[in-house]
């Protein structure tokens, strides 16, 4: 039987190849991008089995409003993958106020939003998965990347506790910690582009 995933960052990197992955086997699903005509491949392809939502996760009321509009159109969620995020190279001593908080923002808070609309529509299905993608820099750490090991440890950390919190409603959750693949993840990434003397190479 057909599943229906909701996926944020679909147009690129692990997203993309997901959503294309479960296309392919004949699932639904709702296919989430800051810019919809990175789709329009997905879309051409694939067809009404293909949702495009325009989000940016971390606006939390567009959040609710593209999980609720997804749900409509296909009348159930059965899987969520929270992928969207990006990774702010640069030494902790050298960020920003805006560079942290975007950084949070973006990978803990906007996965937040998505686990919170997601969890009522599964708990009234009694049945669903959510997958947070974490990394193996949410286990341990690497230098340059501080600010997104710490987003990854909070994903982590949420997550082991959410966990306990939905078992008894049928959702399972889980956590993937990928090392290095080759997409392109790194295209997309921030670097600090105010480099302390001593901090350059």
């Amino acid at each position: 039987m057909a599943k229906t995933l909701f996926i944020t960052g679909a147009s690129k990197g692990f997203g993309k190849i997901w959503a294309e992955a479960f296309l392919k086997r004949g699932d639904n699903v709702i296919a989430t991008a800051r810019n919809l005509d990175k789709l329009d491949e997905l879309i051409q392809q694939y067809g009404e089995r293909v949702f495009p939502i325009q989000l940016d996760v971390t606006d939390r009321d567009a959040v609710f409003a593209a999980v609720n509009k997804g749900k409509e159109h296909f009348g159930r969620i059965d899987v969520l993958i929270n992928n969207a995020g990006f990774g702010l190279f640069g030494a902790v001593e050298e960020t920003t106020e805006q560079q942290a908080r975007d950084q949070m923002e973006t990978n803990f808070f906007g996965l937040l939003w998505v686990t919170q609309a997601i969890i009522p529509i599964m708990r009234e299905q009694k049945s669903g998965h959510i997958i947070q993608l974490s990394s193996v820099l949410g286990l341990a750490t690497f230098p340059t990347l501080g600010l997104y090991n710490a987003s990854k440890f909070a994903v982590e950390g949420l997550t082991e506790s959410l966990v306990q919190e939905v078992a008894p409603f049928g959702i399972k959750l889980s956590l993937l910690e990928p090392n290095a693949f080759s997409t392109d993840w790194g295209e997309h990434q921030r670097c600090i582009p105010n480099r302390i003397p001593c901090m350059k190479p």
